[in-house]
């Protein structure tokens, strides 16, 4: 194809296109929002055998470890109190990407149980992540296991 000459015409199309362009482009920037759904929402805890200890309030939430010790390669039972509705729990890694682990709950006496088992890492102790979804709630119970 033979270069043909820049006319008048043709250099007005791309000037206009150029400006729809950086005007969508300043427009999208601008109006982004970088929250993810669902973090705004969610409530962080400290795990451990007595209960879930958000921070910021000093509440313990009816989450806790039925089992004593966590050691990676072992089963890790916990227990969510006092609900009808079952959970859907996903364990990960927070100081090293590992996958994710489901948590598999049944019903019990007190509300539901749940037992995972995480991997071994290269570190003697590694820091975890229970996000748990019940209805519309969110929980991040954080605890660590050693190896």
């Amino acid at each position: 194809m033979a270069a043909q000459k820049l006319t008048r015409g043709r250099l007005a199309q791309i000037i206009i296109l150029m400006v729809v362009l950086i005007a969508a482009f300043v427009w999208r920037t601008i109006t982004y929002n970088q929250t993810q759904q669902g973090e705004e929402t969610s409530l962080t805890c400290q795990l451990s055998t007595t209960g879930c200890l958000v921070k910021s309030s000093n509440e313990k939430l009816p989450v806790s470890f039925v089992s004593e010790a966590l050691k990676a390669d072992a089963p890790i039972i916990i227990q969510i109190d006092n609900t009808n509705v079952k959970p859907v729990g996903i364990v990960e890694g927070v100081s090293m990407y590992m996958g994710s682990v489901p948590v598999v709950f049944t019903k019990n006496d007190r509300g539901w149980q749940g037992e995972f088992t995480v991997p071994a890492c290269m570190h003697d102790k590694m820091e975890w992540v229970i996000k748990i979804t019940q209805e519309d709630k969110i929980m991040n119970a954080h605890f660590t296991v050693e190896k």
